[in-house]
């Protein structure tokens, strides 16, 4: 991590970020290095580096991908331009990384590992990984957000993309916002319409994973599927 050690022409010219880049390859810069790449400037008594710091602490990086162009262009050192910069340059990774295929599943923690995004939070999302024949995901969808304690789905919505995008397979989850990892008898009978309709149509249902920020359980190692 940077120290704020002064301006970035002050450094020794393999630790610039640029150069370390040009030397190393991108993978084995800092994300604060990758950052002060991009602004490229900073501002006065202020190296990119040192601005790409502070950006860093206030918003960290998993926050980064959430940002909007007013965050952005509230943080000293960053003005409207570099601020669009910024955000291209997150949707163009965002975009990349859902257009190709991702981790392979094998097991639940495979997916509560995967769903950091719903563990926590105070409605029940449910979220559906379609796999190909070597339980590669293809696409992961997020089919509905329900209320505290209810998630309503139809088989259609959740075989509808696995046909247009020939899955052989899915996995699907939900968090359980009470932290309460036990099925409801709602999960287990939505559980199992969707595995006759996966029956009928040649696409498996390989486990339904409960996800809770501390933990998961699974339909699969419960005997439910």
């Amino acid at each position: 991590m940077f120290n704020g050690a002064g301006a970035i022409k002050d450094m020794p010219r393999l630790e610039r970020p640029r150069e370390k880049l040009m030397r190393y390859g991108p993978d084995k810069l800092s994300v604060e290095e990758l950052l002060a790449i991009i602004i490229r400037t900073g501002r006065k008594g202020e190296s990119a580096l040192e601005v790409s710091a502070k950006i860093m602490k206030r918003f960290t990086a998993e926050g980064l991908p959430k940002l909007t162009h007013t965050d952005l262009k509230s943080q000293p050192g960053i003005g409207p331009v570099k601020a669009c910069e910024l955000l291209a340059c997150f949707e163009l990774g965002r975009r990349l990384i859902n257009g190709k295929k991702a981790s392979i599943y094998l097991k639940p923690k495979d997916i509560w590992e995967d769903l950091r995004d719903i563990r926590d939070q105070k409605k029940e999302h449910f979220v559906v990984f379609y796999l190909d024949t070597r339980n590669q995901e293809i696409k992961r969808e997020i089919i509905s957000i329900g209320c505290l304690n209810a998630n309503l789905v139809h088989p259609r919505e959740v075989f509808e993309p696995a046909v247009k995008n020939l899955a052989a397979s899915l996995i699907v989850a939900h968090n359980h916002p009470s932290g309460n990892l036990e099925p409801s008898q709602e999960d287990i009978d939505l559980t199992k319409r969707l595995a006759g309709a996966g029956k009928l149509l040649g696409i498996e249902l390989l486990d339904h994973v409960i996800v809770s920020k501390d933990g998961f359980s699974s339909f699969k190692e419960k005997g439910l599927i």
